[in-house]
């Protein structure tokens, strides 16, 4: 890409922390570097799956000439408009949340909380600033990769443009990822509406905040923006917000939402959008019934679509759904065979560490399977997931009609964690630890934890399912008293106790009386 083609990208507000952001992941003034003969491997999209790809490949010391190709910023949606900041706020409205509650706990809150949005915005973007340079060009230049900023797209089955710049290559992978989905509701356009990717640009607290889509993202940011103080509405076609979650779950969040002074538009379709003096005005129907709201913005979090515009695809005979995205196997090879896939642009799972894990199978594909050293599918990962509402909601492995769906035989342990001390101790007896294992067996296949950390517990139970550790084996493990996490031990020792069958007892009685 030549200077003048260059496309200066600026991340709004334009303080410092912003622009500290930009000068690490778009630096202002890059310059492309001269492209080598030819490429090991040129990846496009430099969010996770294309770091992880590119920094992997070039860390092996094998000496591989890789190229990384990003058109707007590096990191993705995950540190710029995802994961980062969006946990930056939650955990500024987790704050308010402990403070709503504090009588609870024998302490009184005597003055007004005052939450002050552009201080709670001003510090995410401090934070997502200082966490930057680990995404930064110059920091992937100094790994040995060779960076790119600007458009791509296939001109031939070797070739990537970028600009005036060809690059030559031996294998690609596209990781160009998914954006939010637009919203074909009329009016909605004209009246415009923030999605993930531009409402962490807000400086002022919008009072009255409408968000459309009751899955994690719309809950999570409704929550947390309620919490700060907006007036919240969340609209949702489902019964139930979290309708792809465990349904006892879902009704926990459900009612904590509620507690919290969320109104919650449920079996809802939108009609219309108009823009107002009052405001933006939402029509929509509920059971039947036609109603209205007034908000001052309107947040969608209703889906994904993949980033699949531009990159040319039809010329090296990648097939695409503009829904579902790139259409890859199970190896994440592509159609065809010298391309491969990660990321959000092809996974049904879009997560920061599915692909994380995604780049890590591509790399081995890409590079070591036709030396015969084994193929890596993605179908072989046991992939645990976390919606960051409060209390969290973590999920790994089957859900239990999922099980029934493919003929297996399960039996359900809970244990709520009213019956915990260390959530009785908390003031968080409202959640609870969920284990599937197969009848008969003590083989787990899934998992749902509900809790305000669940996040950081669900681990646990994933290592024993990647690792093929049964129940059994868990019961045996030492958990700290007094924590959450020894719930799982309680289920592990649940499930120890169904094995003392009416026969088993009696026989263990007699062993006893006569020994």
């Amino acid at each position: 890409m030549s200077n003048s083609e260059f496309q200066k990208v600026i991340v709004r507000p334009l303080d410092e922390y912003n622009q500290r952001l930009v000068s690490y992941v778009h630096p202002p003034y890059w310059v492309n570097p001269r492209p080598v003969d030819c490429y090991d491997l040129v990846v496009i999209g430099a969010g996770t799956a294309g770091l992880v790809v590119a920094a992997g490949a070039a860390g092996l010391g094998l000496g591989l000439k890789v190229a990384l190709i990003e058109k707007h910023l590096m990191g993705g949606d995950c540190l710029n408009v995802g994961c980062v900041p969006s946990k930056c706020v939650i955990r500024s409205a987790r704050v308010v949340g402990e403070m709503w509650n504090a009588r609870d706990f024998g302490v009184n809150i005597t003055q007004h909380i005052d939450v002050d949005f552009p201080a709670v915005m001003e510090r995410m973007r401090k934070l997502r600033a200082g966490i930057s340079h680990h995404d930064s060009a110059e920091r992937f230049q100094k790994l040995g990769v060779d960076v790119f900023l600007g458009n791509a797209s296939f001109a031939s089955n070797d070739t990537v443009l970028v600009g005036d710049k060809t690059l030559n290559f031996k294998k690609a992978v596209i990781a160009t990822g998914a954006r939010a989905a637009r919203l074909s509701i009329p009016g909605i356009e004209e009246a415009d509406y923030l999605t993930n990717e531009t409402v962490f640009s807000l400086t002022q607290r919008p009072q009255r905040l409408a968000v459309i889509g009751g899955g994690p993202i719309g809950c999570e940011l409704a929550q947390a923006f309620r919490r700060l103080g907006c007036e919240a509405v969340l609209f949702h076609r489902g019964s139930h917000i979290l309708n792809k979650e465990d349904a006892d779950a879902a009704e926990i969040v459900q009612n904590v939402f509620i507690q919290e002074g969320i109104r919650l538009v449920l079996n809802c379709q939108m009609q219309r959008v108009e823009k107002t003096i009052e405001g933006k005005k939402l029509y929509f129907s509920c059971n039947g019934r036609e109603d209205s709201v007034t908000v001052d913005e309107i947040l969608a979090g209703a889906g994904r679509v993949p980033n699949v515009e531009g990159l040319n695809l039809e010329t090296v005979g990648v097939e695409y759904d503009q829904q579902r995205g790139v259409m890859g196997n199970d190896y994440l090879q592509t159609t065809n065979p010298r391309i491969y896939a990660a990321g959000d642009i092809c996974m049904n799972w879009k997560f920061t560490h599915a692909a994380d894990a995604a780049a890590r199978i591509v790399i081995k594909n890409t590079l070591f399977s036709p030396f015969g050293l084994g193929r890596y599918k993605l179908s072989n990962l046991v992939m645990p997931w976390v919606t960051y509402t409060d209390p969290e909601i973590a999920h790994v492995g089957m859900y239990e009609q999922e099980a029934q769906e493919k003929g297996i035989d399960v039996n359900t342990i809970k244990i709520p964690f009213s019956s915990v001390d260390r959530a009785i101790a908390d003031g968080e007896e409202d959640g609870f630890v969920k284990i599937l294992h197969k009848k008969g067996s003590d083989q787990i296949l899934g998992a749902t934890i509900v809790a305000r950390h669940a996040g950081e517990m669900i681990s646990e139970v994933t290592t024993a399912i990647v690792h093929k550790i049964g129940l059994s084996k868990m019961s045996s493990v030492i958990h700290p008293y007094p924590t959450q996490a020894e719930a799982i031990k309680k289920a592990a020792d649940a499930y120890r106790r169904t094995l003392l069958t009416p026969k088993t007892k009696r026989f263990l009685g007699l062993l006893i009386k006569f020994s």
